[in-house]
């Protein structure tokens, strides 16, 4: 079993969504030190003070982190581990999303998406892998996303980075057995959790000036009112309930469920199923 309780953890992107949930439930379960850090200061400064305003004694290293920038993720690591002195846990969650087909998309938004989804878990765990076999009891936990087993339409950069993290993962949990080194792994499936990613998506393709129709608009109400529905405090307990159990896969949610059993069941027809769906989520409305 992996206990929380006693650990020191990392959890990248907590200024908002699951990551600050996780911080908050893994105080709540009694972790001794948390390093939380996100790309928005200001908000991981606010989960700082939510954990602060809980009173749960774990110790608070709280900082900004863009996760794609790799000096700074070394110099990071040298600083939690400087203030801890053992890191037993990390929780790569940071994350973006970004709605554009693979016509219109330019190679900027592959660029973005790819090193803070996909390079930021490699950092993340790279540079604190080290310190978790150090510790005799370490585990990495890494987020991907019902994404990371079934594509979809419009979300190209997104889907590549999902099934990346789901491949590495894999890959580092099978060297950690072969190995036998005491670090367990796991990687994260959650389906429509209730965080701002969609529209934070929406927001940087603006920043970026891309033309956003009314069009894209719409996609992100459907995706608001209709797919992101678990709360993020719920998906937060589910995925360190999977951690507490040393499970090596954790699906969140029914929605996730039910896209896994799709895929195992139509492993090169679900696509025309993803998308009738998506025509009647969209009819529904």
């Amino acid at each position: 079993m992996s206990s929380v309780r006693g650990k020191v953890c990392v959890v990248t992107g907590a200024g908002s969504g699951i990551g600050r949930q996780l911080a908050l439930e893994l105080a709540r379960r009694g972790a001794a030190g948390l390093a939380i850090s996100d790309i928005d200061g200001e908000r991981v400064s606010e989960t700082a003070a939510l954990l602060a305003a809980r009173s749960s004694g774990a110790v608070v290293h709280a900082q900004r982190l863009y996760v794609a920038d790799r000096a700074a993720f070394l110099a990071y690591g040298d600083a939690v581990c400087g203030a801890f002195g053992v890191v037993h846990q990390v929780y790569n969650n940071a994350g973006i999303a970004s709605g554009r087909t693979v016509l219109e998309a330019g190679f900027d938004v592959y660029d973005r998406v790819i090193s803070t989804n996909l390079f930021g878990v490699i950092h993340g765990t790279k540079v604190f892998l080290p310190h978790l076999i150090a510790s005799g009891d370490g585990h990495v936990t890494n987020i991907s996303s019902l994404n990371g087993f079934m594509a979809q339409d419009e979300l190209s950069a997104y889907c590549s980075t999902k099934f990346g993290v789901r491949g590495f993962t894999e890959a580092l949990r099978i060297e950690m057995l072969r190995d036998r080194l005491p670090v367990r792994v796991t990687v994260v499936h959650p389906g429509g959790v209730r965080t701002d990613i969609a529209t934070a998506g929406l927001r940087h393709a603006e920043a970026l000036g891309y033309p956003v129709t009314e069009r894209d608009r719409r996609r992100v109400e459907l995706y608001n009112e209709r797919l992101l529905r678990m709360p993020a405090e719920r998906a937060a307990r589910i995925i360190l309930d999977g951690v507490e159990r040393d499970r090596a896969r954790v699906l969140v949610g029914n929605d996730a469920r039910i896209v896994d059993l799709l895929v195992r069941a139509l492993p090169s027809g679900y696509g025309r199923v993803a998308l009738l769906l998506n025509r009647l989520a969209k009819l529904a409305r």
